[in-house]
């Protein structure tokens, strides 16, 4: 990756975000989306639609008949962490998570708290946690601010107050490693607004099968992408449309950082659309051969899931993660302990990697209605070798 994409990627890496609290990343793609000239509207649940400027262009794009899908590349704004609840009497805040997290070495864990101002950020510590019933995440906690940052007869309302966890840097990169608080899902987010460049950098005025969803709450159980699909726009497609999930996931054997992105056959919920993943997996051998790995990303779920509830072909890429939602599985810089709080890390390869794959689905031509074909053709030559033998 160049200096020029990863000082961007470091840009994006570097803001707040939390399920329904994705405010600054949406500031960031607006801005990046209109500075590169690329169409994009908000659909009515705060989502980003990129590719088209209008709903009206959506369902034109969409119900327009053609042999070339819509490729719907999907990913996720938000990332685990708290809102805050209200002030308690001995001047903390009491916060609710959202989303997993780790369930150790929590206690005494810094946090950077935010509100309207991206630049007005406050620090503190996690005291008294809570875990869910079941005792995978964070349920509520109190935050203790470090001294003199607030003025307690001018505090800012609670409501107002959301974070996450604190490390020394935002964006930290060793070697090929980049660790950061929120991987999941800014890479995804990153990678759609370069295929989109991409894709409407070319002078050509002919429509691009391409469109992005930019989701919020994905971490509370894929809420911007229900809402999404809930509003019955894909349902009118006269067209194939294939949903692409773009995830980061968590490393598991088979999945190694720095051996290319993951062509993700399934997650932990479901396995993905046959006929889709046959041409993903066949266009990653030409473009990626030997830099991508294929697997069932059972880890967690992911937005294909969703997907496919409503009845869409779906298919995933993954980038293999480190310390899947800031759990210290890998260890690493700044981990608190062996589950306790650390930085996600991915490697810079597996993003590049993933660029170019996405880019590559952009191709006119590729054999999405018989992906099959050439595998028949084989197996009825390999029945008629063996007819003899049916007698």
């Amino acid at each position: 990756m160049n200096k020029k994409k990863l000082s961007e990627l470091k840009s994006l890496l570097s803001l707040p975000t939390a399920p329904f609290r994705e405010q600054y990343i949406i500031e960031h793609v607006v801005s990046v989306l209109s500075k590169s000239k690329v169409p994009f509207f908000k659909d009515p649940c705060g989502n980003i639609v990129i590719g088209v400027s209008s709903v009206g262009q959506y369902k034109k794009l969409v119900q327009r008949p053609s042999r070339e899908p819509v490729r719907l590349f999907i990913a996720h704004m938000d990332h685990p962490g708290f809102h805050g609840i209200k002030w308690l009497k001995n001047r903390n805040l009491l916060v609710k998570w959202f989303g997993g997290s780790p369930v150790k070495y929590v206690s005494g864990a810094k946090v950077s708290v935010f509100g309207n101002d991206n630049n007005a950020c406050l620090y503190g510590k996690i005291i008294r946690p809570k875990l869910v019933t079941k005792k995978w995440a964070i349920d509520t906690a109190e935050i203790r601010f470090d001294p003199g940052q607030i003025e307690y007869k001018n505090r800012p309302r609670p409501p107002e107050l959301f974070g996450s966890f604190k490390f020394t840097r935002p964006v930290t990169v060793r070697g090929k490693r980049l660790y950061t608080n929120a991987v999941d899902d800014l890479c995804g987010v990153f990678v759609i607004l370069q295929t989109a460049i991409t894709s409407f950098k070319a002078t050509s005025r002919k429509e691009k099968p391409f469109l992005g969803l930019l989701t919020r709450a994905e971490e509370v159980g894929f809420v911007g992408a229900v809402a999404h699909f809930d509003l019955g726009w894909l349902h009118q497609a006269q067209r194939n449309v294939v949903c692409i999930s773009l995830e980061a996931s968590r490393t598991l054997p088979g999945a190694r950082l720095g051996k290319g992105p993951v062509v993700r056959i399934g997650d932990r919920r479901t396995v993905f659309s046959a006929n889709e993943l046959k041409v993903l997996s066949d266009l990653a051998e030409k473009v990626l051969p030997g830099k991508h790995q294929k697997r069932i990303m059972d880890g967690g779920a992911c937005e294909a899931t969703a997907a496919t509830v409503f009845g869409l072909p779906a298919i995933g890429i993954s980038l293999p993660l480190g310390n899947y939602h800031n759990q210290g599985f890998e260890g690493g810089p700044e981990c608190r302990g062996p589950g306790g709080p650390a930085p996600e890390f991915v490697h810079l390869d597996d993003i590049q990697g993933e660029i170019k794959l996405c880019r590559s689905l952009m191709r006119t031509g590729l054999d999405w209605r018989q992906p099959w074909k050439k595998q028949k053709k084989l197996l009825l030559e390999n029945k008629k070798y063996y007819a003899k033998y049916m007698k």
